[in-house]
Formats: structure tokens, sequence, C-alpha cells
């Protein structure tokens, strides 16, 4: 079984904090969702600008306050004078966030220990962990035995997940390894 030290690639899309509130005025909250477009100002029940939405996909909103992003489902925000309003503060919305990045760190470093399970996002096993040593840890599967930054993990329910299932880990591990040396080539004396 070889070792290999995977940097790029085995990090799991991790999107900013997830909070999630229920807007309490809510003029007409079920049109909401036509108000809020990308670039569109956020403001709070007391007209205090909260951010701006940075995208829209599926259902949530990316609203940035210009120190942190949160995705937000579009049932969080009721329609405003003047656009998209939520219930939250500029300064409640950054700390909500800032609770949530420190308590999904924390769970995080509590996961990433030998012996631990590692999952793939689709709740596939890929490995388990062997060793840590401070930024890394080291995954074997069933070929390897890779190194991987232990930012490439993400909290799970139930343990580490990467972004990589056990069969894309091998194959990128086999990508990166070394090539075996050829032979010097033989000259005539």
């Amino acid at each position: 079984m070889k070792t290999f030290i995977l940097i790029a690639g085995a990090a799991l899309m991790a999107s900013g904090a997830q909070a999630q509130t229920a807007a309490t005025t809510a003029p007409t909250a079920s049109s909401a969702a036509s108000k809020v477009t990308t670039g569109a100002t956020v403001t709070d029940t007391a007209g205090g600008t909260v951010g701006t939405i940075k995208s829209v996909d599926a259902g949530f909103a990316v609203l940035s306050t210009g120190t942190v992003e949160v995705r937000l489902p579009l049932s969080s925000f009721a329609n405003g004078a003047s656009g998209p309003v939520i219930a939250m503060t500029k300064a409640q919305v950054e700390s909500a966030a800032s609770g949530a990045t420190a308590e999904r760190q924390a769970k995080l470093a509590a996961q990433i220990t030998a012996g631990t399970t590692v999952m793939d996002q689709q709740g596939g096993t890929v490995g388990k962990i062997e060793s840590v040593d401070g930024q890394f840890a080291t995954v074997a599967t069933a070929n390897n035995k890779v190194k991987l930054p232990v930012s490439a993990f993400a909290a799970g329910e139930s343990g580490p997940v990467i972004g990589m299932t056990a069969a894309q880990l091998d194959a990128a591990a086999a990508a990166a390894a070394p090539a075996p040396a050829a032979d010097a080539p033989k000259t005539a004396k």
C-alpha cells in the first residue's frame, strides 16, 4: 500500500454558515421571493441595512453582509417597502454566522481522529483515518493511504466527510503518484 499526499481536489465544497431565520414581519411573505434577487439590498425590520443578495438558487439566497455570507431559505425574507426584509440585524446575522462557524469547526476537530470512518457526500465509506498530524490526516482506503489536509474534511452527521468517493480518491492518488523511474539507456562501448 502506497501513501500519497493530495493537496488540491479533495476539498469538500463548503458553503458559508447556514443560518436560518423566520421573518416575523411578513407584509406579503408569500410573494417575498419575487423581490429576493441578485443585488437586492436586504434590510432588517427597523429599516437598517443588513446586506445584499449575492445569489439566488433553488429556494435559497446567499446574503452578504460584507463580512460574512450566509445561505438562507427564501422563506426567511418578507417584502418590505424597498425590498427584502429579514428579522435579524446585520450584527445578529454576523454573530450567528460566527457562532455557526465556530461550532462547525469544533465538531469537525472532534471527528478527525485516528480510527474514524470517513464518508463521501452520498454516505458511502471512503476509508478510515489512520493518523492525524496537525494540518493533515492520513486516510487509508482499500488501495492507498492518502494524506489530506484537514481543510478537505467537513463535519458530517456521523463522522467526517470529504468531497470524493473512495474510487475518486484512489484515482487522484494514482494520478499523483510519481512515474516509475525508467532504466537509463545503455550506450555501446
